[in-house]
């Protein structure tokens, strides 16, 4: 495998309301936004300083899904990858299929049904700059996926990525929380609790004060559906809903 084989390298909102959301995420964020004027495709690109950390796209028409965020999975492959998650059970929702100048794609799911994406880069960049430290506001530091079982979850994404476990947390009722080390990125799953309908991933926006971001959240016509609740470690988390109605999350200290 590859150097950034399994890693979470990209993260995107498809939205109803790509003007409105872009406001709100660059004040909750402190994001800047830039338009990289791709023709055909309106698209906006998310800055954290000078780190590109997501990007903000309408959803497209006729889909018959909500506003939501997607994280993108980097591989050596795209076609081999979307082949070897088809054959173990996932779904191929789209592609694999190739955005000029930017890169190979593919949209999936694990055999739970939680979406992400599989992506390569092209061209690749030849001196990549140093990544900013952990915890750095603004970029994406937590993958949290909420599986339908969580170990037969774990047991996919570790044959297709080869992630592997680090600690787990005793949750009491609500069962292990599985820390997974994806290649530089870090995350967590577990079994997602009965009152959610489905699989789904979940990320965390770094913040520098996770009360002063629910304040901008609420603010801005955001929802705090939960928290902040203090994690291991120390810090503290939110989750949340935009105005549009994706849900996203937050991780932070209280200053």
């Amino acid at each position: 495998m590859g150097s950034s084989q399994g890693k979470f390298v990209w993260y995107e909102l498809m939205t109803t309301d790509t003007k409105a959301a872009t406001h709100f995420y660059t004040e909750v964020a402190g994001w800047t936004a830039i338009d990289p004027g791709m023709p055909g495709m309106p698209y906006t690109i998310l800055n954290a300083g000078s780190t590109g950390v997501g990007g903000i796209m309408g959803v497209p028409e006729g889909a018959e899904f909500p506003p939501h965020w997607v994280g993108y999975v980097y591989v050596d492959n795209v076609d081999t990858a979307a082949a070897s998650i088809a054959a173990a059970g996932g779904i191929i929702h789209r592609g694999p299929a190739e955005i000029p100048t930017v890169g190979r794609f593919a949209v999936v799911a694990d055999p739970q049904g939680a979406a992400f994406i599989i992506f390569k880069p092209d061209p690749e960049p030849a001196n990549p700059p140093a990544a900013p430290a952990a915890g750095t506001p603004g970029l994406f530091g937590w993958n949290e996926l909420l599986a339908a079982d969580m170990q037969t979850a774990f047991d996919f994404y570790a044959a297709q990525f080869g992630w592997t476990k680090g600690d787990v947390h005793d949750m009491g009722p609500m069962g292990a929380y599985q820390i997974f080390l994806a290649n530089g990125s870090v995350g967590g799953m577990m079994t997602k609790p009965p009152f959610m309908p489905y699989p789904v991933w979940q990320y965390y926006i770094n913040v520098a004060d996770i009360d002063a971001a629910v304040d901008r959240v609420t603010t801005g016509g955001g929802k705090v559906i939960h928290g902040p609740q203090q994690v291991p470690g120390g810090s503290w988390i939110v989750n949340a809903q935009d105005p549009q109605g994706a849900h996203f999350s937050l991780a932070g200290p209280k200053a």
